[in-house]
């Protein structure tokens, strides 16, 4: 079992040194220009894809400049607003309740403690995960959506369906450097060729260290795993 685990670190870590080399400046794709921006467009993009929220939050953030503007925002004006993001009544009672204890709680500055992110409103973990990540690289956890959940699955990394699970399974193969941008990572190769209907598996980096594009564990065939450089 632990030989089994050990082979697996390896294998995990073999796949982000990979997408690093084949994603070099893989980042979010939420358009953003400060922690606040990227909180209130990630806090949009629940059940919303990420061109849609850029597409919002282009004139959101020139109407909404700062904490203080979210915050003394009317609940109806920002429902209209943010309407083409979905569930816009709740993401709309969510984010003005977010700025108003950013506002008062923490001077106007998004804090940068997971402990603080998940005790605003409408931030869970993943949010929590993307804002760190992305705003003030800090490697906190690793950020699961549906493209981290599919992919983890799909290369054998995690056996588990809840996004917490994987994202424990997750932070157990790879040393806390390589959280900072295990989602981005998967996130990009997950829309550009491990796509969730007919992935691309010709054209994939690590298709090799892939269970879906033909890899054995190191007990199921020796003669692979010895042809696999880790």
């Amino acid at each position: 079992m632990t030989t089994c685990f050990e082979d697996l670190k390896k294998r995990t870590r073999a796949i982000v040194r990979l997408l690093r080399r084949t994603y070099p400046e893989a980042y979010t794709e939420l358009n953003h220009r400060s922690p606040l921006e990227l909180l209130i467009a990630t806090i949009l993009s629940a059940q919303c894809t990420d061109k849609k929220v850029n597409e919002v939050t282009g004139p959101l953030f020139r109407k909404y400049p700062d904490v203080t503007a979210f915050a003394r925002a009317g609940q109806t004006v920002l429902e209209q607003d943010i309407r083409p993001t979905g569930f816009y009544r709740t993401k709309a009672a969510h984010i003005i309740a977010t700025a108003r204890i950013i506002a008062e709680r923490y001077a106007g500055s998004v804090p940068a403690r997971m402990e603080d992110l998940v005790m605003l409103p409408g931030v869970a973990r993943k949010t929590a995960n993307i804002v760190l990540a992305g705003a003030f690289h800090v490697a906190a956890g690793i950020a699961v959506d549906t493209h981290v959940k599919r992919l983890a699955g799909r290369m054998g990394l995690s056996a588990h369906t809840a996004p917490d699970s994987i994202e424990k399974d997750l932070m157990c193969l790879l040393p806390k450097p390589l959280w900072l941008d295990m989602n981005f990572l998967l996130v990009n190769h997950g829309r550009a060729v491990c796509t969730a209907r007919n992935p691309r598996c010709s054209l994939c980096a690590v298709r090799h260290l892939c269970p879906h594009g033909g890899y054995m564990p190191a007990h199921g065939n020796q003669k692979k795993r010895n042809a696999i450089k880790l």
